[in-house]
């Protein structure tokens, strides 16, 4: 949030203890943030994305679900700590979860590297799909990743095989699939846990085949320039829903997402409780067609809009 937005409500605050009366002045505030919020501009919405302080998939797991047991591995080659996913229950629905962690701090982010998925990590997560649609569970994954790990490692181990592999297996799971995009949601990395029946974004997330370092030194050789063509790649969640590649923007609230993470995660958990309501009286074909067909219609969308 704006530091000057900020600085006005200690000042408030500092009024309410003299026991002045700010009801007008809270109203003002109100006012400067909503205002505030549809200023920002697409290089703002990124850095948003990519700060420190944006709630992890482990938060939103806590706040959302219970029960919540995690499993480890895939049974081929080890685990990977960018990936926490298990079982968990979500009011009358058992349910399998799914997200791409990122770090709090160096230690963490060094266990996690960074959110930047081994194909381990895309293994064990297809285990748990897999498993999901074997006992008729909902799939809800939670994407936060810069993209999938390049390193050499990774590639001899079969990354793009495994995010193939992924994308194929999602698009015939019998199961309801939604995936909510926390943060950064970068190229296939973030597509191999988002080929999904529903894909919401949080208001300040993007939403990317490339990051705009990357755009920028494609198209300028010069990496410095990339808030200048933010714009134009159309990776905000208000530009995505206009183009019909993401079905629903969760809004932040007025503090942002950190400050007000309960408050949207209320929002969160009742869309989340109406889909799987509805999912739950759909015919497994209709659900499986609705899926391929979000996606074999992207093909039409007019990104010159």
């Amino acid at each position: 949030m704006n530091k000057k937005i900020k600085n006005l409500e200690k000042e408030i605050k500092a009024l309410e203890k003299q026991g002045l009366d700010t009801s007008s002045l809270k109203t003002s505030i109100q006012m400067l943030k909503k205002d505030y919020q549809s200023k920002l501009t697409s290089w703002e919405r990124v850095l948003l994305a990519r700060s420190q302080d944006r709630p992890s998939s482990i938060e939103v797991i806590n706040a959302l679900f219970t029960d919540f047991i995690e499993f480890h591995g895939d049974r081929r080659f080890g685990d990977d700590g960018a990936i926490v996913g298990g079982v968990a229950k979500f009011h009358n629905h058992s349910v399998t979860v799914i997200g791409i962690v990122k770090g709090k701090d160096m230690e963490d982010n060094v266990s996690r590297n960074y959110g930047m998925v081994h194909p381990e990590g895309y293994r064990k997560a297809l285990r748990l799909m897999k498993q999901a649609e074997k006992f008729k569970r909902p799939i809800i994954t939670l994407i936060d990743t810069p993209g999938a790990y390049p390193g050499i490692g990774a590639e001899a181990r079969g990354q793009g095989n495994a995010i193939a592999e992924n994308l194929f297996e999602m698009s015939q799971l019998k199961v309801p699939i939604i995936s909510i995009i926390l943060g950064e949601a970068g190229s296939g990395g973030a597509l191999a846990l988002a080929f999904a029946n529903q894909v919401w974004m949080m208001e300040n997330a993007i939403y990317s085949i490339l990051s705009p370092e990357g755009f920028a030194s494609i198209l300028y050789k010069d990496a410095s320039k990339a808030k200048d063509i933010v714009d134009d790649m159309k990776i905000t969640s208000n530009h995505l829903l206009k183009l019909g590649i993401i079905d629903r923007v969760i809004e932040e609230g007025d503090h942002g997402l950190a400050e007000d993470f309960h408050e949207v995660m209320t929002q969160v958990n009742h869309f989340l409780l109406y889909e799987l309501n509805a999912y739950s009286k759909m015919r497994v074909k209709t659900i499986v067609k609705q899926r391929q067909m979000k996606f074999r219609n992207m093909g039409d969308v007019d990104y010159e809009k």
